[in-house]
């Protein structure tokens, strides 16, 4: 795990960014041992996905590591062709003003010219051309070192050594299936290290979830043990201007203590843990229910009351899916709920949550909203309507928090998981011990409702008091480990 942490002395690149000497080369050297990269042979580490965190993380890499050319490589890919529309050209070139330092960079790479043409409307930008000059499309108000980009997936990946999946869940399955074709001539089997939060739901044989690990396994051949998970209660700008935050890497020890100690630098800690579908599943449950607390916050105009009667009758239930999803669902309970809160903070399903109580989005069109954008709502019944917007935007949202509730809705109901229900003694769906699960599924997913109904929820006077949830899920034998994939007897099934 952890050790102690280390004090640096820092000095400047010339991209602006205070970098820390943090004994970064022996890290690099030790990780390059440990994989078997001879000397002269480059450890290439690409990441896949140009979003917020994704960018984030390769930049991350690139001002820790970036410096030693003759030991790594690292570059980042991102799809070309999506267009910059002139009113983000105008905010980006006002963020590059504010910058001294990001403003002499410019000028000194001979780009400043085409973003004070951009301001003016007399050329188009493009995300992956602004991705290689630090800005990333969906935070352009935190810049980035620059980087190096890459648009042809194949020549991204197909050499690559470590590879970090930035996608959203819903793009993971199609773009590694895509990878797999690259990799088939492969000797060597590349570690992946997914950033992805969400999951998908698998009702048969028998129902059962799906997170981005497996999705990228089954999709690629990848054996698990070479896969692992990154996740933790973080947000992705304030990590890139260094304001503390920590994370855990999930996976198989061979891998995951390694690429911990890699990975960690002062401002932000990487723990280890051997618990990889758990942690991820719990990074999609917190984004069902921070959906709900942004909808709560703009019904009640931000009530501190009302805000924590939901927290209330929301972490109970997510304590109460916990106890179906693991054995020991106490050591979970800090982790998720850490991650629950910061999203509820400043995540983007929570904002999400409030734009749509406010009717300032729309869930059959997408709307665009000033500032913000359209956000791409992850499921199948938006994605036409958004696509008829998407030159018109100025940013593009993924909310992995809309599927997920349809996946665990749908686990959920299923009559193969029923427990016994405290007040009838009879067999029941585990959703129906979740109402606010379902009251987002009624408002979000078959639209029965609309927002106000959450707050008709909490309101029931039949409404359970949280304790009872809890203590129910803690006197009864509730643990399906077949909902992870794992046999009866509870060890991890092999994917």
């Amino acid at each position: 795990m952890v050790g102690s942490i280390e004090v640096a002395s820092n000095y400047t690149y010339s991209n602006g960014v205070v970098q820390s000497s943090n004994g970064s080369e022996e890290k690099l050297d030790e990780l390059r041992r440990y994989i078997g990269k001879p000397d002269g042979d480059l450890l290439k580490i690409v990441g896949v996905g140009g979003g917020a965190w994704g960018s984030v993380f390769a930049a991350l890499l690139q001002d820790s590591y970036g410096q030693y050319r003759d030991k790594v490589q690292i570059r980042i890919w991102r799809r070309a062709g999506r267009a910059v529309d002139r009113a983000t050209a105008e905010h980006l070139f006002e963020v590059i003003n504010s910058r001294e330092d990001v403003l002499r960079r410019l000028i000194r790479r001979c780009a400043y010219l085409k973003y004070v043409e951009a301001r003016l409307g007399d050329r188009t930008l493009y995300a992956d051309e602004i991705l290689k000059d630090g800005f990333c499309l969906n935070m352009i108000d935190t810049p980035l070192c620059p980087m190096k980009v890459v648009t042809n997936l194949q020549e991204a990946v197909w050499d690559a050594d470590i590879v970090i999946n930035g996608l959203p869940s819903t793009e993971t399955r199609e773009v590694f299936e895509e990878i797999r074709d690259y990799w088939k001539e492969r000797i060597t089997t590349p570690v992946i290290i997914s950033l992805a939060k969400g999951i998908e739901a698998e009702l048969s044989p028998c129902p059962r979830i799906i997170t981005p690990t497996q999705m990228i396994s089954q999709g690629t051949g990848v054996p698990i043990e070479n896969i692992l998970y990154l996740g933790g209660p973080n947000i992705a700008s304030e990590i890139y201007n260094k304001e503390y935050a920590n994370a855990r890497i999930c996976g198989s020890e061979k891998w995951r203590v390694a690429l911990a100690k890699f990975l960690r630098q002062p401002q932000f800690i990487v723990w280890d843990n051997s618990d990889l579908i758990t942690h991820e599943v719990m990074g999609g449950l917190k984004n069902v229910y921070a959906i709900g607390a942004g909808m709560v916050a703009a019904l009640t105009n931000e009530s501190a009351t009302g805000k924590s009667v939901y927290f209330a009758h929301c972490t109970s239930e997510m304590i109460f899916i916990t106890h179906l999803l693991t054995k020991e669902p106490e050591k979970l309970a800090g982790p998720l709920l850490a991650d629950t809160y910061v999203t509820l903070l400043k995540g983007r399903n929570a904002w999400y949550g409030q734009m749509i109580a406010k009717g300032q989005l729309s869930l059959d069109v997408g709307d665009s909203i000033t500032g913000k954008g359209t956000i791409q709502v992850s499921c199948i019944f938006l994605m036409e309507a958004i696509s008829r917007y998407i030159y018109e935007v100025d940013l593009i949202i993924y909310v992995q928090g809309v599927s997920a509730i349809e996946a665990f809705y749908e686990l959920l109901r299923q009559p193969s998981l029923n427990v016994l229900h405290p007040d009838s003694n009879k067999p029941v769906a585990p959703v129906e011990l979740c109402p606010i699960l379902k009251i987002l599924y009624k408002i979000l997913i078959t639209r029965e409702q609309g927002a106000q109904a959450i707050l008709q929820a909490l309101r029931d006077e039949n409404l359970n008091d949280p304790r009872d949830r809890i203590e129910i899920a803690q006197t009864h034998a509730f643990y399906r480990p077949s909902l992870l994939g794992h046999p009866l007897n509870g060890s991890p099934k092999s994917d």
